[in-house]
C-alpha cells in the first residue's frame, strides 16, 4: 500500500504542473514558429519569387506526404511501471502492427499490390491473345507472384492465429491458472477491429479469384501446357528432376488460392493448441468476450451505414462478417438474432465494392459459411436481399439525378468554405476556433468524399454485377459524381501548403484535447486511495496513454493509446459524458493525422478501368453542353488514377504494354466521340459563315440551336500519361491541315479559305498558320507600255491612293477589281527597261499639255471667271470680319450657282466635270510618282549587289590594265555602262516632279494667262463638291448596286497640289483658311444639334431624336471626309516643295549657280 501511495503521489506531482509547463512550452513554440515564417517570407521577398499557395494537380512534379514516422519502437514507445501491463499492450500491439504491414505498409509484398496483380490480368487476356502461346506465356510470368501470394497467405493464417491464442490466453476462465491481469470490464476492441481488417483481405482474395474466369482459363492451359513437357521434357528442354518438384508446386498452389479457400482455410485452422496449450474452443470466457466485441463492433457500424457521416463502416461490416463466421468455426455457436441484425443491413446496403469492380454480398457469404444459421431463418428472409437489391438499383436510377444536385451545392458551398477558411488570417485571439473549423471542414470534405464514392462504386458495380443496362441519364449522372468526387481530390491537392499547415496544428490541438481528458480520468483514479491490482492496470494504461499522446501523431502512437484506453476505461474512470468527447477526438486524430491518404484512397477511381464503355457516352454529353467544358480536367484525373495500379502487372514483359493498350483506346474514344467532332463543327460553322451570301440553312441561333463551341478553345491542356491534350491546338491543326490541302487542289479559292482562316481567329481566338498559298502569282496588272500608250484611259477608270501608292480600277463587271502598285511598275521595268521611265514621263507630259488647255479654257468661261472675280472681292471685303476665313456659306452658294447653267444627261454639273479633271491631272501625277519608285525598286534590287554606289570601280581601266583580250575589255565596258545607268535612275527619280513643275509653271505664270490666277478661290468650291462625291461613293459600297462605289479617289488633292505648285499659290490659297472655316461650321452645327437633342429627350419625342441623331452622324461625317481630304493635300503639297515660293525657288536656284 506504500508503494502504492508513493506512486500516486509521484505522479499527482506531476499531474500539478503539467499543464503550467505545457502552456509555457505552447507559447515558446507558438513564438518561434511566428519568427521562423517571418523569416521565411523575409527570404521569399527578398529572392522576389513567390511560392504559391495554389497548386496545380497536373503541373506538380512532386506533392506533400503528411503521415509521421515512427522511430522509435513499440519497447521504447510502452513503458510503464507495470511490467505485466506493458508485456500485454506490446503483445497486442505488435499483432495490430502486423496486421496493418499486412495490409498496407509492406512495400514488396502488400495486399494492395497483389489485388493490382489479381485485376489487371484481365486486360491482355481477353483483348491480346491472338497469337497461339500467349496465354500460356503470361501465366508462367504470372506462377511467380502466385508463389508469393501463397506465401503472404500462409503469415495471414499465422497472425489470424496467433491473435486467437493472445486473446484466448488473456481471457481464461481457468480457476487453475492464474490471470495475466484482471479482465472484467476489459475489452480490446482494437484487437477484434484488426483481426476484421485481415479477414476482409482474405474475403477480398477470394472474391477477386472467383471472379476471376480468364486467370482459371489461362491456369488450365498451363496445366495443358505442363503435361505436353511432362510426356517429352527433352523437346522443351527441361529437366525431369526438376518438373516434378514443379508439378507439385502447382497443385500446391490450385488447392491453396484459385479454389477460392483463403478465407475459409484460415477460420478452418485448428486453433486448439495439440500439446496442452492455450484452450479456445473450450474457453467459455474467451467465447462470451469474443462475442462481446462482435456486438459492439456492430452497434457501432450500424448506426453509421447508409448515413451522411458514413467513412469506413463497409469495410468493417465485411471485416466482422468474417469475425461472426470465424466465431462459429471455433465456438459452433450461432445467435439466431444477431445473425438476422446481419442480414437485415443489406435492406440499407445491398452491395458492398471491395476493390476495384469486385462487389460483396453480404447474404450470400452468410448463408455459405455459416449454413447452420441459414437453416434456422425462413425462405422469405433469405430470398428478400435480391429482391433487395433490384428494388435499390431502380430507386437508384430514379434518385441520381437527385443526388447529384444535392451533392453539386454541398460540394461547392463545401469548397467555397473552404477557401474562405484557409485564406483567413489565424490570429492568436482566434486560434484554436480557427483549428476547430479547419479541423470540420477537412472532415466534411472527406465525408463528401466517402458518399460520393460509395454511391458511384456500388451502383456501377451492381448495374455490371447484375447485368442489368444503364440509361444514358444514369451514365451522365455517375460521370457528375465522379466529376465532383475528384474536385474534392483537388480541392485538397490545391491547398495542400495549407492544409499540410493546418494539419499539425490540428493534431497537436486534439492532442492536447485528448490529454485533457485523461488527465482528468487520471486525477480521479488517483484521489481514490484504495489499492488493488486492477486499479493499478488502469492508472497505469491512462499513464501509457498519456506518455503516447506527448509526440507526433503516428500509427503505432495512436494504437498503443487505443489499446491502454481499453484498458483504463474500466472501474468507470471517465464518466459517460467524459468518454464519448474522448473517443470522438482520437476519431478526429485518426482521420486527420491520414488525412492525404484517406482522401485519396476515397477518390482512387480505378475502379473506372471496368467501365469505360461509359466514356464515349460522357464525351458526348461534354460537347453537347460545352459551357462546362471544363469538367474534362476531372474525368481525365479519374481516368489516370487506373495507372498506379496497372504497373503492379506482373503478367505481361512489361507494364509499358498494358499501359499503351489503355492510353491508346482512351485517345481513340476521345479522338472520336469529340475531337474529331469539334473540328468537323468548327469547319462547317467557319464555311456557312462565310458563304451566308448563298442562303443556306437558317442559321438563327433564336430559331435553330446552336451551341457555343469556343468555351472548348478556353480550356487548359488537360494531361494524360505523359502528355497534354490541348484541343486548341488539335483543332487549329485540323484547320490548317484541312485549309492546306483544299486549297493546292483549288488554289482559286485561298481567298474563302484564307477568310475563313481570319474568322477562325476573331470567332474563336485560333491561331492560325499561313500556308502562303499560292506560294508565287501571276502579275496580272497592267503593263507599263499599255498604260503609257492609253494614259487617258488610265486615270479615268483608276482611283489613286496617296498613302499605299496604289491604283484601284473605278469600277469593272468581273467578280474582282483590278490594282496597279509599285511591284508590278517594277517589274514592267524590268522588262523593258529603265528607258521607259523617261518615255513614260514624257507621255504623261503630252497628256498634261491637252488637260491644262481645257483646264484654261473652264477657267476662262465668263461665268466662271465672274463668279470668281466676286469671290475674291468678296472675300477682301469680309476677311477682317469673318477672321480671315473664307465664308462656308460662300462655297456652298457658289456650287449651287453652277449647277444653275446646266447638267449632263447623267447629272453632273460643271463642277463635277471640272473636279474629274483635276482628279485625272492628279492620277497622272500619282502614276509619275510610282513610275518613280517603281524604277527605284527594280534598280535597288539590280544593284544591291554593288558595295558602294558613291566609288564604283571602272571595270573598263582595269582589265585594260591587266591586258586582257577585246572581248573581255568589251564586257567590261558594258557592265561599267549598265552600272552608270543603274546608279542615275535610282538617283533621277526625285527629278520627275520638278521637270514637270518646271516645264508648265513659266506658262502658267505668264501675263497672257492671268485668269488662271483665279484658281485659289475656286479651290473651296471645288473640296465641298468633291467631299459630297466621295461620301456618296462611299455609302454605294454599302448598297447592292456597286456602280460608282469608290473608297479612295487621292488624284483629286494631288491634281490641287500641283496646280496650286504651277500658279504660286500655295501662299493665296492658305490666306483663305478654308478647312479652319469648315471645321468651325461643322463645329459649331454639331453643338447647336446637341443642344436641342437636350432639349428634346425630355419631350421624348422619339422621331425628332432619331432626326437629330441621324444629322448629328451625318455631320460627323462630312467633318471626317474634309479632316481625309486636309491629310491628302497637305500629304500631296510636300511633293512639290509647298514651303517654298517661285521667288525663293529663284534666288536658291541662282545660289547654286553662283557658286558653281
Amino acid at each position: 500500500f506504500y508503494c502504492c501511495s508513493m506512486y500516486t503521489q509521484i505522479y499527482f506531482d506531476r499531474r500539478k504542473n503539467a499543464k503550467i509547463h505545457a502552456e509555457v512550452q505552447l507559447k515558446n513554440y507558438g513564438k518561434f514558429l511566428e519568427e521562423y515564417t517571418s523569416q521565411l517570407r523575409r527570404i521569399e521577398n527578398a529572392l522576389d519569387d513567390s511560392i504559391g499557395d495554389v497548386w496545380d494537380f497536373n503541373l506538380d512534379p512532386i506533392a506533400l506526404k503528411l503521415v509521421p514516422y515512427e522511430q522509435s519502437s513499440l519497447l521504447e514507445l510502452i513503458k510503464t511501471e507495470n511490467k505485466v501491463l506493458n508485456k500485454v499492450i506490446t503483445v497486442y500491439a505488435a499483432l495490430c502492427c502486423e496486421i496493418k504491414k499486412l495490409k498496407y505498409e509492406d512495400i514488396l509484398n502488400n495486399f494492395k499490390k497483389k489485388n493490382y496483380m489479381y485485376w489487371f490480368y484481365v486486360f491482355i487476356a481477353s483483348e491480346s491473345s491472338v497469337v497461339e502461346g500467349d496465354s500460356q506465356i503470361q501465366m508462367g510470368r504470372f506462377v511467380s507472384f502466385l508463389q508469393e501470394l501463397s506465401c503472404f497467405v500462409n503469415r495471414c493464417s499465422e497472425v489470424v492465429m496467433n491473435v486467437v491464442h493472445q486473446l484466448a490466453a488473456l481471457y481464461t476462465g481457468s480457476r487453475t491458472e492464474p490471470k495475466i491481469i484482471e479482465t472484467s470490464g476489459v475489452h480490446f476492441l482494437p484487437m477484434y477491429e484488426h483481426l476484421g481488417e485481415l479477414l476482409t483481405v482474405l474475403i477480398t482474395l477470394d472474391e477477386i479469384i472467383e471472379n476471376h474466369a480468364t486467370l482459371k482459363d489461362h491456369w488450365t492451359m498451363y496445366k495443358r501446357l505442363l503435361k505436353s513437357v511432362h510426356h517429352n521434357p527433352a523437346k522443351f528442354s527441361v529437366r525431369e528432376d526438376k518438373l516434378k518438384p514443379f508439378e507439385k508446386l502447382m497443385l500446391k498452389l490450385e488447392s491453396r488460392l484459385l479454389d477460392g479457400m483463403l478465407f475459409q482455410g484460415c477460420v478452418d485452422q485448428q486453433f486448439d493448441s495439440v500439446n496442452g496449450g492455450v484452450s479456445v474452443s473450450k474457453n467459455g470466457t474467451f467465447a462470451e468476450e469474443f462475442f462481446h466485441n462482435i456486438r459492439t463492433i456492430f452497434s457501432n457500424i450500424e448506426l453509421r451505414l447508409g448515413e451522411a457521416s458514413e467513412i469506413d463502416q463497409r469495410e468493417r461490416y465485411v471485416g466482422l462478417c468474417g469475425l461472426f463466421v470465424l466465431y462459429f468455426q471455433i465456438f459452433r455457436s450461432v445467435d439466431k438474432k444477431f445473425y438476422k441484425s446481419l442480414l437485415d443491413v443489406c435492406k440499407k446496403v445491398p452491395a458492398i465494392t471491395l476493390t476495384a469492380n469486385v462487389i460483396w454480398y453480404a447474404d450470400n457469404f452468410l448463408i455459405q459459411k455459416v449454413p447452420a444459421a441459414a437453416k434456422l431463418l425462413d425462405k422469405k428472409s433469405l430470398h428478400s436481399p435480391k429482391a433487395q437489391r433490384e428494388s435499390y438499383l431502380q430507386t437508384r436510377a430514379q434518385s441520381l439525378t437527385k443526388d447529384v444536385q444535392s451533392y453539386y451545392v454541398f460540394v461547392s458551398s463545401w469548397m467555397m468554405r473552404m477557401e474562405s477558411i484557409l485564406a483567413k488570417e489565424q490570429k492568436s485571439e482566434t486560434f484554436v476556433e480557427d483549428l476547430t473549423n479547419r479541423c470540420n471542414v477537412f472532415v466534411q470534405g472527406f465525408l463528401y468524399a466517402c458518399g460520393l464514392s460509395n454511391i458511384i462504386k456500388t451502383t456501377m458495380n451492381l448495374y455490371m454485377s447484375m447485368q442489368k443496362p444503364m440509361t444514358k441519364t444514369s451514365v451522365k449522372s455517375l460521370c457528375r459524381l465522379v466529376e465532383l468526387l475528384k474536385a474534392i481530390e483537388h480541392m485538397f491537392h490545391r491547398r495542400s501548403m495549407m492544409v499540410a499547415d493546418s494539419v499539425s496544428h490540428i493534431t497537436q490541438h486534439l492532442q492536447h484535447q485528448a490529454l485533457t481528458a485523461i488527465a482528468v480520468a487520471k486525477k480521479r483514479v488517483i484521489s481514490d486511495k484504495k489499492y488493488s491490482e486492477q486499479r493499478l492496470d488502469v492508472l497505469s494504461a491512462l499513464v501509457l496513454a498519456e506518455n503516447t499522446l506527448n509526440g507526433p501523431s503516428t500509427r503505432q502512437r495512436r494504437l498503443i493509446v487505443a489499446l491502454a484506453l481499453s484498458v483504463g476505461t474500466q472501474m468507470k474512470t471517465f464518466k459517460d459524458e467524459e468518454l464519448a468527447p474522448l473517443l470522438l477526438v482520437l476519431k478526429k486524430l485518426d482521420l486527420i493525422s491520414e488525412l492525404r491518404e484517406r482522401v485519396w484512397a476515397q477518390c482512387d477511381c480505378c475502379f473506372l478501368y471496368w467501365h469505360r464503355a461509359v466514356f464515349p457516352i460522357y464525351l458526348d454529353d461534354v460537347y453537347e453542353n460545352a459551357v462546362d467544358a471544363s469538367r474534362l480536367h476531372f474525368m481525365f484525373s479519374a481516368l489516370w488514377s487506373c495507372v498506379p495500379a496497372m504497373m503492379y502487372s506482373r503478367h505481361l514483359e512489361s507494364y509499358e504494354v498494358l499501359l499503351q493498350c489503355y492510353d491508346k483506346e482512351i485517345m481513340a474514344v476521345l479522338t472520336q466521340h469529340l475531337l474529331d467532332k469539334l473540328c468537323k463543327e468548327i469547319e462547317k460553322d467557319l464555311r456557312l459563315s462565310v458563304h451566308t451570301h448563298l442562303q443556306l440553312d437558317e442559321r438563327n441561333p433564336f430559331k435553330v440551336g446552336m451551341k457555343d463551341l469556343a468555351y472548348f478553345f478556353s480550356l487548359k491542356p488537360v494531361r494524360f500519361f505523359d502528355r497534354f491534350i490541348d484541343i486548341k491546338a488539335y483543332v487549329t491543326h485540323y484547320l490548317d491541315k484541312t485549309f492546306y490541302n483544299l486549297t493546292t487542289v483549288a488554289l482559286h479559292d485561298w481567298a474563302t479559305y484564307s477568310e475563313m482562316r481570319n474568322l477562325a481567329t476573331q470567332r474563336y481566338g485560333l491561331t492560325m498558320t499561313e500556308p502562303h498559298l499560292p506560294s508565287q502569282t501571276l502579275e496580272q496588272g497592267l503593263d507599263v507600255l499599255e498604260i503609257m500608250r492609253n494614259i487617258h484611259v488610265f486615270v479615268s477608270r483608276y482611283l489613286y491612293n496617296l498613302n499605299n501608292q496604289i491604283f484601284v480600277e473605278r469600277t469593272s463587271n468581273n467578280k474582282h477589281l483590278n490594282t496597279i502598285n509599285i511591284r508590278h511598275i517594277a517589274n514592267s521595268i524590268r522588262t523593258h527597261g529603265t528607258g521607259i521611265m523617261s518615255t513614260t514621263v514624257n507621255f504623261t507630259y503630252q497628256f498634261l499639255r491637252k488637260k491644262f488647255y481645257i483646264f484654261s479654257q473652264f477657267m476662262y468661261d465668263e461665268h466662271i471667271k465672274s463668279r470668281l472675280i466676286k469671290d475674291i472681292r468678296y472675300f477682301r471685303e469680309v476677311k477682317d470680319q469673318n477672321d480671315q476665313k473664307y465664308p462656308f456659306e460662300r462655297a456652298e452658294k457658289f456650287n449651287r450657282g453652277i449647277r444653275k447653267l446646266g447638267l449632263t444627261p447623267d447629272a453632273q454639273s460643271y463642277l463635277d466635270q471640272f473636279r474629274q479633271l483635276i482628279s485625272q491631272i492628279g492620277n497622272a501625277m500619282g502614276y509619275v510618282r510610282m513610275i518613280r519608285s517603281g524604277g527605284l525598286h527594280c534598280c535597288s534590287n539590280a544593284i544591291r549587289f554593288v558595295p558602294d554606289l558613291e566609288d564604283i570601280v571602272n571595270f573598263e581601266e582595269l582589265v585594260k590594265e591587266e591586258g586582257l583580250s577585246d572581248d573581255t575589255q568589251k564586257a567590261a565596258r558594258q557592265l561599267d555602262s549598265v552600272l552608270t545607268d543603274l546608279t542615275r535612275n535610282s538617283a533621277e527619280g526625285t527629278e520627275y516632279f520638278k521637270m514637270l513643275v518646271d516645264v508648265f509653271a513659266p506658262e502658267f505664270r505668264s501675263a497672257k494667262n492671268i485668269h488662271l490666277r483665279n484658281f485659289y478661290i475656286i479651290v473651296p468650291p471645288l473640296t465641298l463638291n468633291f467631299v459630297e462625291h466621295s461620301i456618296s461613293c462611299k455609302e454605294k459600297l454599302n448598297k447592292k448596286n456597286k456602280l460608282g462605289a469608290a473608297f479612295t479617289d487621292d488624284g483629286f488633292a494631288m491634281g490641287v497640289a500641283y496646280i496650286l505648285k504651277l500658279l504660286d499659290q500655295y501662299q493665296e490659297f492658305d490666306s483663305l483658311h478654308w478647312f479652319q472655316s469648315v471645321r468651325e461650321k461643322y463645329t459649331k452645327e454639331k453643338k447647336a444639334v446637341s443642344k436641342q437633342q437636350n432639349v428634346q429627350s425630355n419631350n421624348q419625342d422619339e422621331k425628332l431624336l432619331q432626326t437629330m441623331n441621324l444629322t448629328q452622324k451625318r455631320l460627323e461625317i462630312y467633318l471626317q471626309e474634309f479632316e481625309f481630304l486636309y491629310f491628302s493635300l497637305s500629304s500631296a503639297r510636300i511633293f512639290f516643295r509647298a514651303d517654298k515660293t517661285a521667288a525663293e525657288e529663284n534666288q536658291e536656284k541662282k545660289e547654286k549657280e553662283g557658286l558653281y
